[in-house]
């Protein structure tokens, strides 16, 4: 089950899960942020996040999704344990998943995207939701199945990373496809 507290228009709600609480991102969580999205294992599969990243890149990429939800653009939470708001276990918005290393395979990424799908649907009335992966990343691809989004197609050599022209899957679930799971 998953409940919302909702805070106003400056401030986004909260979430809670049975295991998390996706809570505002403030501007102290930089340093998670950073530490998270910048380790190898995560960047990889990240369109415009280096490794290392700097703090002061991950500060600027905070604030900015801090002034999502003011302006209407969307929103990003800080995913933590329900029992234990540190560390950070990574992020979660309406366009991207960033989540650290240590806690792949435990099945967060796919509760906390499940939460903020629900929330797109029911609280902001969204008509549609849609992911783009770098094709490789399976353990997100995995995660956007489990949600019953479908796969809509593949961008060929769209981005370039590490002197690299990746592929870029993208998936979408529509206000119906949610309504009727």
């Amino acid at each position: 089950m998953i409940t919302a507290s909702l805070s106003g228009p400056d401030r986004p709600p909260e979430l809670v899960t049975e295991r998390l609480v996706l809570r505002e991102l403030r501007a102290t969580d930089a340093i998670a942020v950073a530490a998270g999205a910048g380790d190898r294992r995560v960047a990889q599969y990240l369109i415009a996040v280096p490794s290392p990243y700097p703090i002061a890149l991950a500060r600027r990429w905070v604030l900015h999704r801090i002034a999502w939800w003011k302006q209407g653009r969307g929103v990003t939470f800080a995913v933590t344990h329900a029992d234990e708001p540190e560390p950070l276990l990574g992020t979660v918005s309406l366009r991207r998943y960033v989540r650290a290393a240590p806690v792949w395979g435990h099945g967060f990424a796919t509760e906390a995207a499940q939460a903020v799908v629900d929330f797109g649907f029911r609280e902001l009335r969204l008509a549609r939701v849609y992911a783009q992966v770098l094709a490789g990343n399976r353990a997100s691809l995995g995660v956007l199945d489990k949600l019953g989004m479908v796969s809509e197609g593949v961008k060929r050599q769209h981005v370039n990373k590490a002197r690299r022209l990746h592929d870029v899957v993208l998936y979408g679930l529509l206000r119906d496809e949610w309504l009727r799971r």
